[in-house]
C-alpha cells in the first residue's frame, strides 16, 4: 500500500528519514564492517557501509523503476515514478544490517555458540524447536525485522515502516526450521523470529508473496525489489571492503589493478588513473568505476529475469548470475584470505566472542531470576543496567531471552566493550 504524499518528501522518503533518525541505525556508527575497532579514518563502519549501500540501491532502485514504468503504463497512471522504487530499495538497503550485533558477523555467531555449546544450553529442553533454532543460529536479519516492526502496524511505537520497504527489507521470507532444506537463495538464511511470525505473515500476505512450501514451515517467495537490496550490499562489500583492504597495506595495490581493471576495462580513462598521485586516489577511481559497472549489470540481470522473480523461480542472487560472476569471486577469494582472515580481525573477533558470552550470561540470569524471585543482589543491580524496555518480565521464557539477546545485539562494538569491563569489575 501506497502512502500519502506532499508535494516535497515520496511517501516512501518517509520510511528512509525514520530508520535515519532511529538510535537502532546511530548505533551502526560504531560497529564492526571488516576491521573490527579499527583506529583509522577511512575504514567504513556499518553506518557508512549501509549509507553506500543505500546510495547503490537506490540507483537500482531508479534504472530498474523507469524500465518497468515503460513496460507497465498503469503504474504511471496510478501516480508511480522511478523515484518512488529508487525510494523503497534505499531505505531497506539503509536498514539492511541494522540488527548486526557488535563485532561483525562473528557477533552472530557469538550469540550462537552461547546457547549451542555454551553455559546457554540448558535452556534447550525448555523451548520449542522453533524457537531453540532462533537462538542457536541467531540472525542479524530476523533481528532487523523485530527492530523495525516493533510494536507492529499502528503502534506508537517502532519505526512504522510500509509494507513495501519491509518486503524489500526481507532477503529471507522463511523462518529458521527446516534449516537450508533448499539451494533456493530464501533458504539461504532465515528473517524472522518465531516471536514475529504473525506479523510477518501479516505483512507476506498484504504484499502477496506467493508461499514455497506447503505445511506448518513458513516460506515465502521474496518480494522483487529485495534482489535490488541484496545486489547493493553484494556490490559494496565486494568492492569496498577490498579497498578498505589495499588502503590498510593487507592487500597490495598491484591487486587492485590486475583484479579491479577485469571490471572497469570498459570505462576506465587509462590517463586519468596514471595522472593520479597516490593509491588511495588511484583505487578510489577503480572503486568508483567497478560499482557503476556492475550497479548497470545487476539491473540488467533483473530485467532479463523478471518473470522467474515474479514466479518465484529464480533462485540465486542477480550477482550470481552477471557475466563479472567470475571476477567477483576473485576478489572475494582474495579478501577472505588478506583481510578477514588476517590477524588483527581474529584476535579482535576472539575478543568479541568473550564479551558477548558474559554479557549474555549476566543478563540473562539477571532477567531470569528477577522474574523467578530469586534474585541476588547483583542479579538486582545488573537488571537495573537494563533499559525500561528491557525490563518486561514476560512469562514467556523464550521472549525474556530474546529480549535480552535484542539488547546485547542492540549494542556498538565500544560499548559491549565498556560494559563488559563494569560488570567484570575492571572499571569504575
Amino acid at each position: 500500500m501506497r502512502k500519502n504524499q506532499n508535494e516535497t518528501r515520496l511517501g516512501f522518503e518517509v520510511d528512509f528519514d525514520r530508520i535515519v533518525f532511529s538510535s537502532s541505525f546511530r548505533s551502526l556508527q560504531d560497529k564492526t564492517q571488516v576491521i573490527p575497532l579499527s583506529q583509522t579514518d577511512f575504514v567504513h563502519t556499518r553506518l557508512t557501509h549501509s549509507m553506500e549501500v543505500s546510495v547503490v540501491g537506490r540507483s537500482l532502485g531508479r534504472i530498474v523503476g523507469q524500465k518497468l514504468i515503460e513496460k507497465y503504463p498503469y503504474l504511471k497512471e496510478q501516480g508511480y515514478t522511478f523515484n518512488d522504487f529508487g525510494a523503497i530499495v534505499a531505505a531497506a538497503a539503509l536498514s539492511h544490517d541494522i540488527g548486526n550485533p557488535p563485532f561483525g558477523h562473528s557477533g552472530e555467531k557469538a550469540i550462537g555458540e552461547y546457547f549451542k555449546s555454551g553455559e546457554g544450553k540448558l535452556f534447550q529442553d525448555k523451548l520449542t524447536a522453533k524457537q531453540w533454532q532462533d537462538l542457536i543460529d541467531f540472525e542479524g536479519n530476523a533481528n532487523g525485522f523485530k527492530i523495525l516492526t516493533a510494536g507492529n502496524a499502528g503502534a506508537t511505537s517502532g519505526l512504522r515502516l510500509s509494507y513495501a520497504t519491509l518486503g524489500a527489507f526481507m532477503k529471507y521470507p522463511k523462518e529458521s526450521l527446516p534449516k537450508k532444506p533448499t539451494k533456493h537463495i530464501v533458504d539461504k538464511k532465515f528473517g524472522f523470529f518465531q516471536s514475529e511470525k504473525n506479523f510477518f505473515c501479516e505483512v507476506a500476505h498484504d504484499l502477496g508473496l506467493k508461499p514455497m512450501r506447503k505445511g506448518n514451515d513458513l516460506a515465502f517467495h521474496r518480494h522483487p525489489l529485495s534482489f535490488l537490496v541484496e545486489a547493493a550490499d553484494d556490490i559494496c562489500y565486494t568492492i569496498i571492503d577490498f579497498e578498505d583492504g589495499i588502503n590498510l597495506g593487507l592487500i597490495d595495490e598491484e591487486f587492485a589493478l590486475e583484479y579491479l581493471i577485469k571490471l572497469v576495462k570498459d570505462t576506465i580513462d587509462t590517463p586519468k588513473y596514471h595522472s593520479l598521485q597516490n593509491k588511495k586516489d588511484r583505487v578510489s577511481y577503480l572503486r568508483a568505476l567497478a560499482i557503476g559497472t556492475l550497479i548497470n549489470e545487476a539491473a540488467a540481470v533483473f530485467l532479463e529475469n523478471e518473470a522467474a522473480i515474479l514466479e518465484g523461480t529464480y533462485g540465486v542472487s542477480l550477482l550470481d548470475k552477471c557475466k563479472y560472476e567470475a571476477q567477483i569471486n576473485d576478489i572475494i577469494q582474495i579478501s577472505v584470505s588478506k583481510i578477514y582472515n588476517s590477524h588483527d580481525v581474529i584476535e579482535k573477533e576472539v575478543a568479541g566472542y568473550k564479551i558477548i558470552a558474559d554479557l549474555l550470561e549476566v543478563f540473562i540470569n539477571a532477567v531470569n531470576h528477577t522474574f523467578e524471585g530469586t534474585a541476588s543482589n547483583y542479579d538486582q543491580l545488573t537488571f537495573k543496567l537494563l533499559p525500561e524496555n528491557c525490563q518486561r518480565l514476560d512469562a514467556n521464557l523464550y521472549d525474556r531471552i530474546l529480549m535480552v539477546c535484542g539488547f546485547i545485539a542492540s549494542m556498538s562494538d565500544g560499548y559491549a566493550i565498556l560494559l563488559h569491563k563494569k560488570i567484570k569489575g575492571y572499571f569504575m
